[in-house]
């Protein structure tokens, strides 16, 4: 379990008038993720396949010299030993995704067994999931095809500037209003704790790499130090510059892709 010592957070929980709202988040953040990392120990993510082990690596390295042995010298035991170097590379590749294959089923029978079915559907995607070439090039506004990586950056910018920034009329009228805002009470401290324990899981992080789990797992050490940021960000009327970014991830539907 995540935060079962309270010693080592190590977070600010008085935050000074003066001190800015920046800075007491990234306290927060960096805290959370050293703790974190103390109590999970820290996954590195790899795009290699779960079969893909040091003896892939092995046969890959035996591959590559009997080929390049055979490029300098083409002789016949060359070639022969570059042949049967491959066969068995291409058997042992074969059986360790025969491995998974089995492996991903037995795995299938029991997430049914025991009624999981998230995972029941996600190993069920991955059995579905093909390979899908990843198109590197758009059609900027004139239609014509752009490869280049700043252009393409540029081209979506401009696109989701069009699409979620509001344009204002110069002709139409703005009529000014005045409102009488309420007198709120400052939010305490067990509701922080109750929003937190709402939050959704299995969603993916911001730019922050928090999921809402591991926020969710030190609810009871990091409430207060959240709280007091509420505080703050409630009377100074300023939000963290990190919580006025997101991360827009365009989805492919139908259609042309570079479109």
């Amino acid at each position: 379990m995540l935060i079962s010592h309270h010693r080592g957070f190590g977070i600010k929980h008085g935050i000074s008038g003066d001190e800015k709202v920046n800075r007491a988040w990234g306290n927060i953040k960096e805290n959370i993720k050293t703790l974190a990392i103390e109590s999970l120990c820290l996954h590195e993510w790899t795009q290699h396949k779960p079969w893909f082990d040091n003896g892939y690596v092995d046969f890959l390295d035996q591959r590559k010299q009997a080929k390049m042995q055979w490029i300098q010298d083409p002789s016949r035991s060359n070639v022969d030993n570059l042949n049967n170097v491959r066969h068995d590379a291409s058997r042992h590749f074969r059986n360790k995704k025969k491995a998974y294959r089995k492996t991903k089923i037995e795995e299938l029978e029991t997430n049914s067994t025991v009624n999981n079915v998230r995972d029941l559907y996600r190993v069920i995607n991955d059995f579905k999931m093909e390979y899908q070439p990843r198109t590197m090039i758009v059609r900027d506004y004139k239609g014509e095809l752009v490869a280049d990586p700043h252009s393409i950056m540029a081209r979506w910018r401009n696109y989701f500037s069009q699409l979620l920034n509001l344009h204002e009329d110069n002709d139409a009228r703005q009529t000014e209003m005045h409102t009488v805002e309420p007198l709120v009470p400052e939010t305490r401290a067990f509701e922080i704790e109750v929003a937190i324990g709402k939050l959704k899981n299995h969603k993916s992080p911001g730019i922050d790499q928090m999921p809402a789990e591991l926020i969710k797992a030190g609810v009871k050490i990091i409430c207060c130090a959240i709280h007091k940021l509420i505080i703050c960000i409630w009377n100074k009327e300023e939000l963290p510059e990190e919580w006025k970014e997101s991360i827009i991830v365009p989805i492919y539907k139908k259609g042309d892709k570079t479109d």
